[in-house]
């Protein structure tokens, strides 16, 4: 890989590769899409799934991109990053990047063989999930990454049960469990530290994955113009946190020396004002429990 082109990326700042889509206002998901590609540039071919970002940059006879993209069936996003990667090798296609954005279902639910094999094979792709928490772009159901408590049109909260009742899939442990060379977790909150690791993924000679908190106004139940405060809080109370794993280690990239409050960050969300005293108290020790173990084992 030609450093020259990640070192130049500052040069792309007002260069636009992602631009005319149909998402919602405050869509988190198009702004990890926008902020990837000006950092890796105009030779970069892109593979989406069925996601929010393919129903509403694919419209016929109009395209959100100005590079090389396609959708992928849902469940083959690694698959058909490798092969594109093969294509381009066999043409001597040089100095370019493939790169995915697959959603949290299509990533954690039925995307993960595929990725998982990507892995393995160590092809020089770029796979990043951008986690809206559920499958917004079908109705809101719950995926695989739909946290604790959450309301979604397939967990309603009611007297008997507070929303979704498991865990979100640790996705980063998981791809870490691989082997992997490089792989990363950031929010839209945090812009800078999102592209360094992707200025990071663009240089590495194998497999990357960067995993993205990616706020929805619209499945979340928050305004607009909030989704990258509400992506930063999520960091900030330490239900989502900034991390790397690299050469055989997990470091952790930001330690709020104070967590902000769990509870004023459900509350701004209409997915957890349904939430009473128990329930919230729940996720706070589900959140102390994770930051034990990561103060235990990690790099900081």
């Amino acid at each position: 890989m030609d450093e020259k082109m990640v070192t130049n990326a500052g040069d792309l700042t007002n260069t636009e590769f992602f631009y005319g889509h149909r998402a919602c206002a405050g869509c988190g998901g198009s702004l990890a899409l926008r902020l990837a590609m000006k950092v890796l540039g105009p030779r970069i071919f892109v593979a989406i799934p069925a996601n929010c970002m393919s129903a509403t940059s694919f419209l016929y006879p109009q395209v959100s991109f100005s590079v090389n993209a396609m959708i992928s069936p849902f469940p083959a996003t690694g698959a058909v990053l490798s092969g594109i990667e093969a294509g381009a090798r066999a043409l001597g296609i040089r100095d370019h990047h493939v790169v995915g954005f697959a959603g949290d279902g299509g990533t954690a639910d039925i995307g993960i063989q595929a990725l998982s094999g990507a892995i393995d094979r160590g092809d020089r792709i770029i796979y990043v999930c951008y986690d809206n928490e559920a499958y917004m772009n079908t109705g809101i159901q719950k995926s695989g990454l739909t946290p604790y408590g959450s309301r979604t049109t397939t967990t309603p909260a009611g007297k008997n049960i507070p929303g979704a009742v498991g865990r979100k899939k640790d996705m980063f442990g998981i791809v870490a469990a691989h082997g992997i060379k490089y792989a990363a977790t950031a929010s839209i909150g945090y812009p800078e530290d999102y592209l360094r690791k992707i200025s990071k993924a663009a240089m590495c000679k194998t497999t990357s994955y960067i995993h993205v908190l990616a706020p929805c106004s619209t499945g979340w139940g928050f305004p607009a113009e909030e989704t990258v405060d509400i992506g930063r809080e999520a960091v900030d109370c330490g239900l989502w946190y900034l991390a790397e794993y690299e050469k055989g280690d997990f470091i952790l990239n930001r330690k709020p020396k104070e967590f902000s409050s769990i509870s004023e960050y459900l509350k701004r969300q209409a997915r957890f004002r349904h939430l009473g005293e128990k329930e919230i108290e729940e996720i706070t020790v589900g959140r102390d429990e994770k930051w034990k173990k990561i103060m235990k084992n990690w790099r900081v």
